[in-house]
């Protein structure tokens, strides 16, 4: 927090509709965020893929249009940001629609409604490397993340059975660090960290960072 219980976290508003831009921009504005907005002029993918993002430590996007557009402009931000935080508002969510968001890495989701009352407390938190997600969907998401497990090998239990090396990576993404955060910490190159981190996700029988940090959360691994 910055002087005065305020927040010197930079926020990007992305939405291509201008009165939602502006009613998040209202519920932010007296709360010490450092803010920009961008209006979306086109929610097709190529123009999504290839749109130039402001940058910012945290990203709040309106999930209103079609689930493919908000996956490529999510896709978009972390290829240009790879240490972004993300936050998704939108109504009528389909419980697929919030996994599939979960997996892509975006650590908040809120409804509307949901957002003019947590908004403000929930920026700190995801930006602070936290999840803002309801307790019903993220418990459903661990047990569609262990039940789509079973038909794999099993993952190790512990860290036992980790290098050293992975052991620290693992660490580091408990952490919430990106990859080249990790390979800074750890005097490695960004292609060496993302060799154990393909390892680690084989090891434990996931695909995706997310699913690892969430099941390692859920049974306790301890490195």
């Amino acid at each position: 927090m910055g002087k005065n219980g305020k927040h010197n976290l930079k926020v990007c508003l992305l939405s291509p509709h201008p009165m939602v831009l502006t009613e998040l921009h209202r519920l932010l504005e007296d709360c010490g965020f450092q803010i920009t907005s961008k209006q979306l002029d086109s929610m097709l993918a190529p123009d999504l893929r290839n749109l130039d993002i402001p940058r910012a430590s945290l990203y709040v996007v309106d999930a209103h249009a079609a689930r493919q557009a908000t996956g490529v402009l999510l896709g978009n931000i972390l290829d240009r940001n790879s240490g972004a935080r993300l936050l998704v508002v939108g109504d009528r969510l389909k419980e697929s629609e919030s996994y599939a968001l979960l997996r892509q890495g975006v650590k908040g989701i809120l409804t509307y409604t949901e957002a003019r009352e947590q908004l403000p407390r929930a920026l700190p938190q995801v930006a602070s490397g936290g999840i803002w997600v309801s307790r019903p969907l993220l418990s459903r998401f661990v047990d569609s993340i262990l039940n789509a497990r079973q038909t794999r090998r099993l993952a190790p239990d512990s860290a036992s059975d980790l290098s050293q090396r992975e052991q620290e990576v693992l660490t580091g993404l408990l952490e919430n660090l990106a990859n080249k955060e990790l390979a800074q910490k750890m005097k490695i190159s960004e292609r060496t960290v993302k060799f154990h981190v393909s390892n680690l996700l084989a090891k434990f029988g996931v695909r995706r960072r997310a699913d690892l940090i969430l099941l390692c959360y859920q049974r306790r691994v301890r490195v």
